[in-house]
């Protein structure tokens, strides 16, 4: 199966998403409602879902430029000059001057596991309208990742034109909302959904192999060409009408799975952007997620095209 962009050695990669200032703190379990716990430690650190994601295929790809909005305050110039020494282009990039840079609380536990708060701020001003003065970076492009801590009406914008100009649409649904309006969906090539948020989008109550094959089909029927469920530490598995694969994971001792997704998703759409067979891709993916989750932090665990090829391997060389 082929997607429909072309095959470039180096295609380009329009990442549209949030850009937060991560407060990241250690604990030794993560609290249920109405418990306090002691924390073991405060760090700033840069993140945000499409800040994290442009950062990995900034990273391991050859060509990736961000859209977003942060705050004319110090924390945002931070996560712009981040992003541009992992090879970002950030010149697009929306700086407001009524709302602060995003924030996201993110508690870790001991075995690397982490619950997360954020607060949007300046993203919600990742309009359409934003979008729109900037379509050029749309009509150059060949891969378009969205995620969903921006305005639904901006993804929803933002996947319609990317399909209008025959482009890849990769959508990582998290945080996973009640509902995605078929609108989107039907312009989705990949949708990569963790176990939790496909049971969400599709209403399913128990997981399990079954579950998860019958939540994809959901997705599927609404018009989404690839369902790819993220399974920790168990790999990933690719369900599309023609396919059903499981993907195995690269074995590690994880420290912290904070941007494990997300580095998967820029690691992704990367390889895809580089020519790779989605399968091949996929394996590429799970190698620079299985390096992230072996340190601590977001984007500061993210490995780069180097060190992610030193241990990959690919079986059949798809």
């Amino acid at each position: 199966m082929k997607c429909r962009a072309g095959v470039n050695m180096s295609g380009r990669i329009l990442i549209i998403g949030s850009l937060n200032m991560d407060m990241r703190i250690e604990v030794d379990a993560i609290p249920v409602v109405g418990e306090t716990v002691l924390g073991n430690g405060l760090a700033y650190t840069p993140g945000g879902k499409g800040a994290n994601q442009a950062c990995a295929a900034g990273r391991i790809g050859e060509y990736a430029v961000m859209l977003g909005c942060i705050g004319n305050d110090a924390s945002g110039f931070a996560l712009k000059k981040n992003l541009e020494s992992s090879g970002v282009i950030t010149d697009y990039l929306k700086i407001s001057d009524t709302e602060a840079t995003g924030t996201a609380v993110i508690l870790v536990n001991g075995e690397g596991n982490n619950s997360i708060v954020v607060c949007a701020g300046a993203n919600n001003e990742c309009n359409v309208e934003y979008l729109k003065e900037n379509d050029r970076l749309f009509r150059e492009c060949d891969y378009i990742v969205l995620q969903m801590e921006i305005p639904i009406e901006s993804v929803e914008y933002a996947a319609s034109r990317g399909r209008q100009l025959g482009k890849s649409v990769i959508l990582n649904p998290a945080p996973a909302p009640d509902r995605i309006p078929d609108s989107v969906y039907s312009n989705i090539d990949f949708i990569t959904p963790n176990e939790t948020e496909l049971m969400k989008l599709s209403g399913k109550k128990t997981l399990s192999d079954k579950s998860i094959r019958e939540g994809a089909e959901i997705l599927l029927g609404h018009g989404v060409r690839n369902v790819i469920v993220t399974l920790g530490d168990k790999g990933c598995r690719w369900i599309s009408e023609n396919e059903d694969i499981y993907i195995d994971a690269v074995k590690t001792n994880a420290v912290d799975t904070t941007a494990a997704g997300d580095c998967f998703n820029g690691a992704f759409a990367a390889g895809m952007a580089e020519g790779m067979s989605i399968l091949h891709a996929l394996r590429y993916a799970n190698t620079a997620s299985s390096i992230t989750v072996t340190r601590k932090g977001a984007q500061e665990a993210i490995p780069g095209r180097d060190e992610v090829n030193k241990v990959f391997y690919s079986p059949d060389g798809a």
